[in-house]
């Protein structure tokens, strides 16, 4: 992947080195404790980060300096600076703003607008304060695990969330929570949660289209790495690896190949109406 050029964002806040929160104080285990094991069980954190949604106060941090020989850092600084001029001339074209979420790096857990962030969810979108969460160590987990490697793996990763973002500017991760509120069963609720997920994916799919075709990011091997992430983290992969079987009603990310069918097509066609995931009875 190729990121030489690509400028660092200035929206990363980086809270690993124990900097105190503004006034010192912090806030108590919240609503994200329900989705401790959101990356593992297919539990999902974007849902349900909304029930903490305007229940808890974020505590403002002051602001840090990415070490220069810090290299890992540094990357998720550039893919961020990315998607924020991929989805700045996506909305520009609409004639709106794009107001870029910050991507917060931290270790362990960290307080959030939606309640206690924990590194064992993997990293996640709050939408009560539009901010990406990640423990770096999870790339780690993504080799070692997963048996996901390779640097666009992790912007895949990093582009996923940006999609929540996305869809939380759009209004549909609220309409999901109100479908899923409604729905007559919990598998039908699973369903709204995987068509979301699945349309995050395709969002992903849709920056690196439109980033290659900018700056021409991609090397060989690199849709390959992505291809490969998604489906280690698809519904399916995730319970037999557990457990030993799955059990598609409790789905709430979609299947490894529903997974790499949707960023497949937002990769190759970098068209957001063909990322409707919601249109139709399935995915």
């Amino acid at each position: 992947m190729r990121l030489d050029d690509e400028r660092e964002s200035l929206n990363v806040e980086d809270r690993r080195g124990g900097g105190m929160p503004i006034g010192g104080k912090g806030i108590g285990i919240g609503t994200i404790a329900l989705v401790l094991v959101a990356m593992y069980f297919g539990v999902d954190p974007s849902v349900m980060l909304n029930i903490g949604q305007g229940l808890q106060q974020e505590v403002p941090y002051e602001a840090q300096v990415i070490p220069a020989d810090d290299p890992m850092a540094k990357f998720v600084a550039k893919v961020l600076g990315s998607t924020e001029d991929t989805w700045g001339k996506i909305f520009d074209a609409s004639g709106q703003q794009y107001p870029a979420p910050k991507l917060v790096l931290f270790n362990g857990q960290t307080p959030t607008a939606c309640g206690s962030g924990q590194a064992a969810m993997g990293p996640f979108y709050c939408p009560g304060d539009q901010k990406v969460y990640i423990d770096l160590t999870f790339y780690n987990e993504m080799k070692t695990r997963f048996h996901a490697p390779g640097d666009f793996a992790q912007a895949y990763v990093i582009a996923h969330e940006v999609g929540h973002h996305i869809q939380n500017l759009m209004g549909t991760s609220d309409k999901v929570q109100q479908a899923r509120q409604s729905a007559r069963n919990e598998a039908q609720a699973n369903q709204y949660s995987v068509k979301l997920e699945l349309q995050a994916d395709c969002y992903a799919g849709i920056w690196a289209n439109r980033a290659d075709g900018a700056n021409r990011i991609l090397e060989a091997g690199d849709v390959e790495e992505a291809m490969t992430a998604a489906a280690a983290i698809g519904d399916d992969a995730l319970q037999k690896q557990a457990q030993g079987y799955a059990v598609p009603d409790s789905f709430t990310h979609g299947t490894s190949a529903q997974r790499t069918h949707w960023f497949n097509l937002g990769l190759s066609t970098g068209d957001m109406k063909k990322c409707d995931t919601f249109s139709g009875s399935s995915v």
